[in-house]
């Protein structure tokens, strides 16, 4: 029976079609009815199995294909090879629930209830996608998503995995966009490392919107006027996307050092001294090269995969179950539900063991024991 990709009694089109509708609609309930409505009439601990087991299986061949990718036995594919690509990673936010105390007995017999704590976490969702010359995703083209619930490292190496995996090491650039968040940009250079971008064809940028929401933070610890806040921030504003960094700093070290250093300007500068420094910044010099300046996708992915299926009032997962969601629930939005199920089907029919948890390398004791790489002096244009 497994053979014929049989499990527990459901075909492999009934899986596919169980799970396809509990990725896409809101909630499993509403995903059985809908199932009755077209004539396949499920319980809802069935539809739960099977969703759930469909969310394990797509887990456990990730699992596997990450393994041989660290043991080297994983062949670069050729989707990405010699096109021009954005890869972006951000958090999100879930609920998980976590049983602290076990139930003892059943029904009029029960000794003791259940207790269980609900706490927030944050699943870290990728996306990588072909561009065209304006830095957009290139029409006709579908993006690549994935997910985790696992830590910083986890993440960037699924990140590495997947550009691996789809040839992005002979791409003609890579962009990575993201925000501030030290965990993803303390782990690049393990992931270009990794991949095997030769130098010159990765692009780091910092998410233009977390920029001018920083030199806005700036400005307005300098405690101006409303009216000649505003006229500045456009003024920097525009300095900014020219390029014009340096002088940007400049000018709020100056207005910092008349107002006498107020405590909440040191933050948003610092931020945005670091990210020009290391030559985060250069807004002008990307717009020539038509490379993306913003981390847009990623959060419409987060809102598509995470927060319409996975967020909502009341809605509380077990951590193994929500990772298997996300899964299916990216390969559905992408539409690459079908490829998803082929890849599936061939992998457990070879070995139907399941089991998924992996541990990632220390990339950050790794990238300390090498001599640490000087970032380029940012260009500046003469005002």
């Amino acid at each position: 029976m497994s053979v014929l990709g049989i499990s527990e009694g459901s075909s492999p089109a009934l899986v596919s079609l169980v799970g396809r509708q509990c990725a896409l609609l809101p909630s499993y309930q509403i995903a059985q009815k809908e199932l009755a409505a077209r004539g396949t009439r499920l319980g809802i601990k069935v539809v739960h199995r099977i969703a759930r087991q469909l969310g394990v299986s797509v887990l456990t061949c990730r699992t596997r294909d990450l393994l041989r990718w660290r043991a080297g036995l994983l062949p670069a594919g050729p989707e990405l090879a010699g096109r021009r690509v954005a890869a972006m990673i951000d958090g999100g936010r879930t609920r998980l629930r976590t049983v602290i105390r076990k139930q003892k007995g059943k029904g009029k017999g029960k000794k003791q209830r259940r207790r269980y704590k609900a706490e927030w976490r944050e699943p870290k969702l990728l996306i990588v996608f072909e561009i065209d010359d304006q830095g957009r995703m290139k029409k006709g083209t579908r993006p690549w998503i994935d997910g985790t619930f696992a830590g910083p490292d986890e993440a960037m190496e699924l990140l590495a995995f997947h550009l691996h995996r789809l040839g992005a090491g002979r791409a003609e650039v890579v962009t990575f966009v993201a925000d501030g968040a030290p965990w993803v940009w303390e782990r690049l250079a393990w992931v270009e490392r990794r991949v095997g971008l030769k130098p010159g064809r990765a692009v780091r940028v910092l998410d233009w919107c977390h920029a001018v929401h920083n030199l806005s933070l700036a400005l307005e610890a300098l405690g101006l006027a409303e009216g000649e806040r505003q006229r500045l921030y456009g003024e920097l504003r525009g300095w900014l996307r020219q390029g014009w960094q340096g002088l940007v700093l400049r000018e709020l070290e100056r207005l910092g050092e008349a107002a006498g250093w107020p405590a909440g300007l040191e933050q948003p500068l610092g931020y945005l001294s670091k990210h020009a420094t290391a030559g985060h910044l250069e807004y002008k010099r990307l717009r020539r090269r038509g490379l993306p300046q913003g981390s847009g996708a990623v959060e419409s992915a987060i809102r598509r995969v995470i927060n319409l299926r996975l967020k909502g009032p009341g809605l509380m997962w077990h951590e193994g179950n929500a990772e298997g969601a996300l899964a299916l629930r990216a390969a559905a939005v992408t539409e690459r539900w079908e490829e998803t199920m082929a890849w599936v089907r061939e992998g457990m029919g070879r070995d139907r063991q399941v089991g998924w948890s992996w541990v990632a390398p220390d990339m950050l004791a790794e990238l300390k024991a090498e001599a640490p790489i000087k970032p380029p002096a940012p260009q500046e244009a003469v005002a």
